[in-house]
């Protein structure tokens, strides 16, 4: 499987008792390890509001990064353009590859408020699911519900904080289309007036869109020819369906010929099965912190993740992401890596890792990398 690139996905997780600082100091130390250990992509995902994760401006940590590495290509997992504009987009990133070139993906997200996973779409020759695995093992769980998130306060006040005052996110579509323009150097007004971003015009990036879900999202990327990011860790009971939306729409472009797809995993790796369970621990609680609408707490220690009292409510949010973590010794956790390739199709692996310990987090990448080129 070492033909299958691996990725990273990076969160910058704050630990519990530490700082946003040290996380931001750990990540770029990550992505330095991680380009030594041979991983083709290093992304960084946006996220707001959330106690524990000082992840939640791409474009910035990116830059930072991208002085402190060399080879290893840097993206965004994705920048929300819920929130923003394809012009800002292009002149920020624009900025970052007028003195990194050639090493930067445009990862591109919906997000803006809005929960992942929506109803299901019928896609044509869908892998078949039977007792919530694919045929060859791969855990499907049943489908979470985010709805509840919608009502949120804290999810509202996100968006309020994020949009100028009434103003309403632009339809998405067109959003990818001024992004593709800008960079091309072909955008004109409705009224003909040309726009130039300098710098951004002819930047040297790869497109990429992220979806959990065979809607908009896979429609977009697989229209306009584009990379497309399917997310297992955030909502695996609709990874399927967003492969395979994707290669439903995909017309072949300038930038590729044929569907192209990476998958995420959340993964924990140790010398051992024992050791990599104690680290990740600490999963089950901080989901919850996530799917309650609390927003994303202090990543936990083991100890401080054991003494939480959980509630059947508790377990029902975060049984899924549970089930669907691959944790465990190099060889359990490559085979499990191996199965959601073969079911999805995938390109590409994009592996995000969370342990309260900085060097239990480094040595977790570092022991995949091991096991994956032997096979």
């Amino acid at each position: 499987m070492s033909d299958i690139p691996l990725g990273v996905l990076d969160l910058v997780p704050i630990s519990s008792g530490s700082t946003a600082t040290e996380a931001l100091r750990n990540s770029i130390d990550l992505a330095r390890q991680a380009e030594s250990f041979g991983y083709a992509r290093y992304w960084y995902a946006e996220h707001h509001l959330n106690p524990g994760v000082a992840g939640t401006s791409p474009a910035v940590v990116l830059a930072l990064t991208a002085s402190a590495t060399s080879t290893i290509r840097l993206g965004s997992g994705a920048v929300q353009l819920g929130h923003r504009t394809a012009l800002s987009t292009v002149e920020e990133f624009g900025l970052i590859d007028a003195l990194h070139p050639g090493r930067l993906d445009l990862g591109l997200g919906r997000s803006g408020g809005r929960p992942p996973g929506g109803p299901a779409t019928p896609v044509p020759n869908a892998t078949q699911v039977v007792d919530g695995h694919t045929p060859n093992g791969l855990r499907i769980p049943p489908r979470f519900s985010f709805e509840h998130l919608l009502g949120s306060p804290r999810v509202a006040l996100q968006r309020k904080l994020l949009l100028l005052p009434s103003a309403e996110s632009q339809d998405y579509g067109e959003q990818i289309d001024d992004v593709l323009a800008l960079l091309a150097g072909t955008y004109r007004s409705a009224d003909g007036v040309e726009a130039h971003v300098v710098p951004g015009e002819g930047a040297d990036v790869e497109i990429w869109i992220l979806g959990s879900s065979g809607g908009e999202s896979a429609k977009v990327a697989g229209r306009n020819g584009l990379r497309f990011a399917a997310n297992y860790h955030v909502s695996p009971a609709s990874v399927l369906e967003a492969a395979e939306g994707y290669r439903a729409a995909f017309q072949s472009s300038d930038v590729l010929d044929k569907p192209y797809v990476s998958v995420s995993a959340d993964v924990v790796v140790a010398e051992d099965d024992e050791t990599a369970r104690e680290l990740a621990t600490g999963y089950g609680l901080w989901v919850r912190s996530i799917r309650s609408a609390e927003g994303a707490i202090q990543f936990p220690t083991p100890d401080e993740a054991r003494a939480h009292v959980w509630s059947d409510a508790d377990r029902a949010l975060v049984h899924d992401r549970i089930d669907t973590q691959f944790v465990g010794s190099p060889g359990r956790v490559a085979d499990r890596l191996e199965q959601l390739q073969e079911a999805t199709g995938a390109d590409e692996l994009l592996i995000t890792t969370i342990t309260h310990g900085h060097a239990d987090r480094v040595r977790s990448y570092e022991l995949l990398a091991e096991e994956w080129r032997k096979r």
